[in-house]
């Protein structure tokens, strides 16, 4: 099937790209372009106009900031899987942005495009959730910082306002902390059946603080405070991992997602599997 047709502009900056969306009520904006394409090829998207903002180098880069780590919405995946700032506060998002799809993919596609998607069976939203991530936007009238916990709202529903562009994503650095990411990916696309990010404080073995954020198996990336609570105040042993992986399966349970690679029942049991295996490549 071919797309519909559609018009474009290439802005050179970002004040120009949100003066073109202000005027243009159906404009959509491009990115990478990995998620936006197969959608207009299958006619799921049918954009009137298209704002490449890919190029803008506004929206590029990956630096810290006092106690923040801050992503250009436009960085492609492959640049933060290698970026050593994302390495050492935040491993797990790395770890995501490694495992998306293929290379082509990965190089060609940005954060901020797969975030402002929110494909519940995505990486990256997971792990951004999990940190305690934060979402700065921007429109003709200014900007705005929303909080990861109220960014992602249903399936494929974020946050953003027409005419608003995300300009960063922004992870707080904390002395200590650990993470990673793991997922049970679809050996086809590689999106995530069941895909778990946890972020610890760790001192002398002991959790002082746990965040864990669940995606694949449900709706939207989402938290899990059970198995936080589970977690946080343990030394992380057998018996502490056991009971998050209880919780977070109970959690999910009611609901987790069904298609035909994977049940509803499958995904909730998996759930707390992968917690497990999470928590042990933290720490590892």
């Amino acid at each position: 099937m071919r797309p519909a047709q559609t018009t474009y502009q290439r802005p050179t900056s970002v004040a120009e790209a949100l003066q073109i969306l202000a005027a243009h009520e159906g404009a959509k904006l491009l990115a990478g372009g990995h998620s936006l394409i197969p959608a207009m090829n299958q006619r799921l998207a049918t954009p009137e106009l298209l704002v490449d903002i890919g190029r803008l180098d506004e929206l590029k880069g990956i630096s810290v900031s006092g106690n923040t780590l801050v992503i250009g919405a436009a960085t492609p995946h492959a640049q933060v899987t290698a970026s050593p700032n994302v390495r050492a506060h935040a491993r797990a998002l790395a770890q995501a942005c490694g495992m998306l799809a293929d290379p082509q993919v990965r190089n060609w596609g940005t954060i901020g495009g797969n975030i402002a998607h929110a494909d519940p069976a995505s990486d990256p939203p997971t792990v951004v959730l999990a940190a305690g991530g934060k979402l700065r936007l921007q429109s003709a009238t200014g900007q705005r910082v929303v909080d990861a916990n109220d960014f992602f709202l249903d399936l494929f529903t974020t946050a953003l306002q027409p005419g608003e562009i995300l300009r960063s994503i922004e992870l707080p650095i904390v002395v200590d902390r650990r993470s990673a990411y793991v997922k049970m990916p679809h050996p086809a696309s590689r999106y995530a059946v069941v895909g778990v990010a946890v972020f610890l404080d760790v001192a002398n073995g002991y959790c002082s603080h746990a965040s864990v954020a669940i995606g694949g198996a449900v709706p939207k990336a989402t938290r899990s405070p059970g198995a936080e609570r589970a977690l946080q105040g343990s030394h992380l042993d057998d018996a502490a991992l056991a009971a998050a992986a209880a919780a977070i399966s109970a959690e999910v349970s009611g609901m987790a997602m069904s298609d035909l690679y994977a049940s509803a029942e499958y995904r909730t049991a998996m759930a707390g599997v992968i917690l497990q295996q999470a928590v042990r490549a933290a720490l590892a």
